[in-house]
């Protein structure tokens, strides 16, 4: 069973993606801000084999939590979501293996975790 980390500071949207994802048959879990997914990825036993992360989070944003997670776990894909746009342009997420703008409808979002657990 694939593995994913979701971060999140909302957790109804927490709530909402760990019901979806583990309809599809993922194991999921969940982190409140960078800090979080840092400490989870200190677990060598229970590594994701992919991170979904919101970009505005309280004490480590996603971006910031991004590149630490590239130095220390590269091999594991990235997906930055956040409901603003904006940051698609912004040279600092490009780092991310892909950017999905937050939605109720998580066509998109669960096409992209697909695709990158090459399902």
């Amino acid at each position: 069973m694939k593995r994913i980390l979701i971060a999140d500071d909302e957790e109804a949207l927490q709530r909402l993606y760990q019901e979806e994802f583990e309809e599809e048959g993922y194991e999921v879990i969940l982190a409140g801000n960078g800090r979080e997914v840092l400490e989870k990825l200190d677990d060598p036993d229970r590594l994701p084999d992919l991170i979904i992360m919101d970009i505005r989070m309280p004490e480590m944003n996603g971006i910031d939590t991004l590149r630490i997670i590239k130095e220390r776990q590269p091999q594991i894909p990235v997906i930055l979501c956040s409901a603003y746009s904006e940051f698609k342009q912004d040279f600092s997420v490009w780092a991310s293996d892909d950017y999905v703008v937050k939605s109720s409808d998580l066509t998109e979002l669960k096409a992209t975790v697909k695709r990158h657990l090459k399902e």
